[in-house]
């Protein structure tokens, strides 16, 4: 059934490795079970019913994933957009975390609209073929970077933004052992690699306090989603606030969408040879119905997690991996200590090593005409120092249109780069 369904042979992968890859990705992005909720709950809703629909919007969203896109990718609510949600929506501009969901849903029926009208594909496709090679170099800095932070490997300095934490540090011993682990197994060509990285580092860290022993009592039935479960403000649908929010949520979630599918895409090599995503219209179909959904049951925007990397590093090609992602999903809800217990600092080691991956697709660069190297160069280097995807793709596609018509080159610039460029210029003046 499976391989009928997916092409497991015509497209080289087996079940086995699709499982395994479903089961890395899903360990590299567990994390957003607890952390979701944290953030969310900062502006009172209810945390116990968070996790609740934290775990049902990822479900919901990578089954489409799976089953109509049938690519090996990931959803979640997204880093980041739930930080704007609770820090600058609620308790910065001071609105209900109603109104935040309302804005929420109302991005989600846009994107739904969007992609039906292939205006979401048309970006895609309109991104220059050395900036989707950044692109996946980017997000490769990006996603190491998320990984040495998460393990206090790289802290915060005052004097210089980010300096090294202590090596004395459990989190960071783990990390870094861990990453000779799993190196060790990479070059030896050991087949689940990265997943038996994190239960090596995870096991590492329970003599040192890292990891804990999760409490049995709370395996039970998931939180009910009652307290947050379409709680809308409908009635300021037509305000300016709503329309500030819906633009910022929509622009930060389609080019982190965007990004993150050109540049695992990238990786695996799943591009055409004219650079197209496969499936790339199902693929964001499944991006807006998970924002939709996620909520109606009371999340942030849901998006294409980049830690489908891991998934893929470890041979995941079809909609079969991100089928055993929602399964996991779906566990989760009843087992999350389980999941839980998986530290940060045992998953810091794939992120980093998937970073590695991530950084081939940067020998294809043209390094020789720098009206391509420079905009190259400032995507792959704007991503994990704004810390955002959509960010450096900005930085990356502004350059690009602006080098172009100062060198004579305006023709090698399609209508779409000159339409966006002038959208990116709008919201850096907005902000």
């Amino acid at each position: 059934m499976f391989e009928k369904f997916f092409k497991l042979t015509e497209n080289k992968t087996t079940l086995r490795t699709e499982l395994l890859a479903g089961l890395t990705t899903f360990m590299t992005m567990a994390y957003i079970l607890a952390v979701n909720p944290a953030i969310l709950s900062a502006t009172g809703m209810d945390r116990n019913a968070l996790f609740t629909a934290t775990a049902l919007s990822a479900l919901a969203a990578t089954l489409v994933m799976a089953l109509y896109a049938k690519l090996p990718f990931a959803l979640a609510p997204g880093m980041g957009l739930n930080a704007f949600f609770a820090f600058t929506v609620v308790l910065g501009m001071g609105h209900s975390w109603q109104f935040a969901l309302t804005a929420v849903f109302i991005e989600g029926i846009i994107f739904i609209l969007l992609t039906a009208f292939n205006i979401r594909e048309l970006i895609v496709n309109s991104i220059p073929m050395n900036m989707k090679h950044a692109v996946s170099a980017g997000i490769g800095l990006f996603i190491a970077f998320i990984g040495l932070q998460n393990a206090g490997v790289i802290v915060n300095n005052d004097a210089v933004l980010v300096g090294l934490g202590s090596i004395k540090t459990p989190t960071v011993i783990v990390a870094l052992v861990g990453v000779v682990i799993t190196g060790v197994l990479l070059a030896r060509n050991v087949k689940g690699a990265l997943l038996i990285g994190i239960f090596a580092s995870t096991i590492i860290g329970f003599p040192l306090g890292v990891t804990k022993m999760p409490d049995s009592s709370l395996l039970s039935l998931p939180p009910s989603l009652t307290p947050i479960f379409f709680k809308m403000e409908f009635h300021n649908i037509f305000t300016l606030d709503m329309l500030v929010v819906v633009f910022t949520f929509l622009f930060v979630d389609m080019f982190d969408t965007v990004g993150t599918l050109v540049g695992v895409s990238d990786k695996a090599g799943m591009l055409s040879p004219e650079g197209k995503v496969p499936r790339a219209k199902q693929a964001l179909f499944a991006d807006a119905i998970g924002t939709t959904a996620g909520a109606m049951l009371g999340t942030s925007t849901v998006t294409t997690y980049v830690e489908s990397a891991s998934g893929v590093a470890e041979g995941g090609r079809t909609g079969l991996t991100a089928l055993a992602v929602a399964g996991l999903f779906f566990l989760a809800l009843f087992f999350a200590p389980l999941f839980l217990m998986i530290p940060a600092a045992a998953t810091a080691p794939v992120l980093f090593l998937v970073g590695l991956f991530m950084m081939s697709p940067i020998l294809k660069i043209n390094l020789n005409d720098f009206t391509e190297a420079i905009p190259a160069f400032f995507t792959i280097i704007m991503m994990p120092l704004s810390y955002s995807i959509a960010e450096g793709i900005v930085f990356g596609m502004l350059s690009y249109v602006l080098l172009k018509l100062l060198t004579g080159k305006h023709r090698e610039v399609t209508p779409v780069m000159y339409v966006l460029a002038v959208l990116f210029l709008i919201s850096f003046f907005a902000k």
